[in-house]
């Protein structure tokens, strides 16, 4: 007995051991959006994200369903459901698909009984350039520079561990002085689910108020 468990946790150390090196290549691969961390505090960072475009749709049902269905109508729209834009002469368009590239984080936040699924678009877009989704339930819009505190952990978090980090994130971020702008905590997750639970990347957001002047 003692020699088969010795033999599976050889195994286990031997897949962790190549999982580390492939998931560090796909997240060198992987867009983020570009932030700068102004504040750390035990717990939390506080991080100032520039402007960014990003393509969000709106579910409803548990958290589970919500999440993967609005992932995948956002998955459809970056994988070709949508309609080049091009400048063409005359009045004569064509149209062509585009796949776009996918980014990091799926981000997930709720208001009342409405959960809104967005990926943050690729930089070299802008809102003239970007392919418009061909789905109206895809939005587009633009985010202005936002300020956020922000808490990391690991793991594939039940839904009842993920509020309980935005609760705790939200009394500490009072306690250290911020005031909250009010909105809604946002879950947001960098790995694909074939990550190893132990180096998938998560976090939750808070968005803050703009810092006012001395």
């Amino acid at each position: 007995m003692f020699a088969s468990r010795r033999r599976a946790l050889i195994a286990l150390g031997a897949v962790a051991a190549l999982a580390v090196p492939a998931v560090a290549v796909a997240r060198a691969k992987t867009e983020e959006p570009k932030f700068e961390v102004v504040a750390k505090h035990d717990g939390f960072e506080v991080r100032t994200y520039a402007p960014r475009i990003v393509a969000e749709v709106q579910v409803k049902g548990d958290a589970k369903a919500a999440t993967s269905a609005g992932f995948r109508l956002l998955a459809d729209f970056i994988f070709g459901n949508n309609t080049a834009q091009a400048e063409v002469a005359m009045t004569a368009p064509v149209d062509r698909s585009q796949t776009i590239a996918m980014t990091a984080p799926v981000d997930r936040s709720k208001t009342n009984d409405t959960w809104t699924i967005a990926f943050t678009m690729p930089s070299e877009y802008t809102l003239k350039t970007l392919p418009q989704p061909n789905n109206e339930r895809v939005k587009i819009r633009e985010v202005a520079s936002t300020r956020f505190a922000v808490m990391r952990f690991s793991g594939n978090p039940k839904e009842k561990t993920v509020q309980e980090r935005m609760k705790t994130l939200e009394t500490m971020a009072k306690d250290a002085g911020y005031e909250t702008a009010g909105k809604p905590p946002v879950y947001a997750r960098y790995d694909p689910p074939w990550t190893i639970s132990f180096l998938r990347r998560n976090e939750v957001f808070l968005e803050l108020a703009p810092p006012t002047d001395s």
